[in-house]
């Protein structure tokens, strides 16, 4: 791994396997890649914090808030990382385990196949789900982590703490790739395979549906406040409004910049402040809530790719952009001001 400083970057690194997932919190970055290696960053300067490995091949990496735990998760099972003393507990189960969700420092829910499992920071199960229909393919947490929501075929169900059965159960046929639940509370959505968002009302089920995405839906993202929704699923990025009533009988705003579009990520504390990266390599930031429904937006700002596809993007807060391209480069962005991209 080799790490160089650059201006306007901030900084910029190399690391050895192709990074499919990235997360940042606080002073820290972690990417993960394909084959499994999980590399931990300073996020002022680039510098290896530390470095583990999940089996099998990573799927997700997810920092924990306080920025004292790393969980990856991968084809095989998952690994937790504890930056005190670089202690690192690996499970290899066997079981897919596409996704982990924190609910705050010390708990974090992580999928194993048909199930969620609800584990302390190091690793120790408190609790789990029953099996879901099929493979779990999402999570996040809701009520300031009280309540877990579980995506799978046929259904987002969501268990109270300690619950193996579910509390509340929001059917829909058809395979939910991801899932996104409001900061209010209001919504819970799911990005599915027949290229549509569903969304229910969380406090009595109502429910609709955003269908002719020509493409499947796998990447969902709300604001800070939870009246706006990014999604993929298009050439453009669709920006929906949940402010009021919800998005029913309304028209989404559309980014257009990417030929493909492959992560998406909030600014922090920024009103309408969205990143986004493509398959072409491109990242562009917006004010993505600006203008009427229906309108076609185009990016207040393109960053210099590497060639290669976006992998994953994240914020290290409201000032510093980090970004991971699938040839094995890392930059990170500084954005000083809160109002101006």
């Amino acid at each position: 791994m080799s790490t160089t400083v650059q201006s306007p970057l901030a900084w910029e690194a190399d690391v050895d396997d192709a990074p499919v997932a990235l997360s940042a919190r606080g002073d820290l970055v972690a990417v993960a890649g394909a084959e499994g290696t999980v590399k931990v960053l300073d996020a002022a300067m680039g510098a290896e914090v530390g470095a583990f490995e999940v089996p099998g091949g990573a799927l997700a990496v997810v920092l924990s808030p306080d920025a004292g735990h790393v969980v990856a998760t991968g084809p095989l099972g998952y690994a937790l990382w504890r930056r005190s003393d670089g202690r690192t507990t690996v499970r290899e189960s066997g079981a897919w385990s596409a996704a982990a969700a924190w609910a705050d420092g010390t708990r974090v829910a992580v999928a194993s196949g048909r199930r969620a499992l609800v584990l302390d920071a190091d690793g120790g199960e408190l609790w789990r789900t029953e099996p879901a229909a099929s493979t779990v393919t999402d999570l996040a947490w809701m009520r300031q982590g009280r309540r877990l929501a579980v995506a799978a075929y046929g259904a987002v169900r969501c268990h109270e703490r300690h619950t193996e059965k579910p509390v509340a159960t929001y059917p829909y046929v058809g395979s939910h790739l991801a899932l996104a639940v409001a900061p209010t509370g209001r919504w819970i959505c799911s990005g599915n395979q027949d290229a549509s968002i569903h969304i229910w009302r969380a406090r009595d089920g109502g429910e609709l549906t955003m269908s002719g995405y020509p493409e499947k839906v796998s990447r969902l993202a709300f604001d800070d406040t939870g009246f706006w929704l990014a999604a993929d699923g298009a050439p453009d990025v669709t920006v929906w409004d949940f402010s009021g009533k919800g998005p029913e009988g309304t028209a989404p705003r559309s980014l257009r910049c990417h030929e493909t579009v492959t992560a998406l990520a909030w600014r922090p504390g920024a009103a309408g402040h969205l990143a986004s990266g493509g398959a072409d390599g491109t990242v562009a930031l917006w004010h993505a809530t600006a203008g009427r429904p229906q309108a076609r937006l185009r990016p207040v700002r393109e960053l210099d790719g590497t060639g290669a596809a976006v992998a994953a993007l994240a914020w290290t807060g409201p000032h510093l952009l980090a970004v991971a391209w699938r040839d094995g480069r890392i930059r990170t962005y500084g954005v000083p001001s809160r109002t101006a991209l």
